[in-house]
């Protein structure tokens, strides 16, 4: 089982950081850089820049909790669910992006509360 953990090369888990502009404000946000793959994995699904991701992300969290506590978290949080709880569901990106082309499936926070995306994760 640590073979699992021990095995991953160095640069899937070194820091990145990135400038992204989020409600008109220049922020850094620093993460492995296996997150930000499967963020713009995420993005690119949405058809979504992942600027547009990460922003449409912030204002929904913004919307429902009021403010945003420690986004960076809420991204590493994210990125574990879309990989539990969504995209383990579909047989291919292909089939998930479909599905979110056609409004079957958000897989920005607003997902729990989509018919398909509560049926995936129950």
């Amino acid at each position: 089982m640590c073979q699992i953990f021990a095995s991953i090369p160095r640069e899937k888990y070194e820091y990145q950081s990135r400038s992204i502009r989020i409600k008109g404000h220049v922020t850094s946000i620093r993460l492995e850089a296996m997150y930000w793959q499967i963020l713009e994995e995420s993005a690119q699904v949405q058809e979504m820049t992942l600027a547009q991701f990460l922003s449409q992300l912030y204002d929904e969290v913004l919307k429902l909790d009021g403010e945003v506590y420690n986004f960076t978290s809420l991204l590493r949080c994210g990125c574990i669910n879309y990989l539990t709880h969504v995209k383990g569901h579909y047989e291919n990106t292909a089939q998930l992006k479909e599905e979110a082309k056609d409004n079957s499936i958000n897989l920005t926070r607003s997902a729990i509360d989509n018919p398909i995306a509560h049926r995936l994760i129950t």
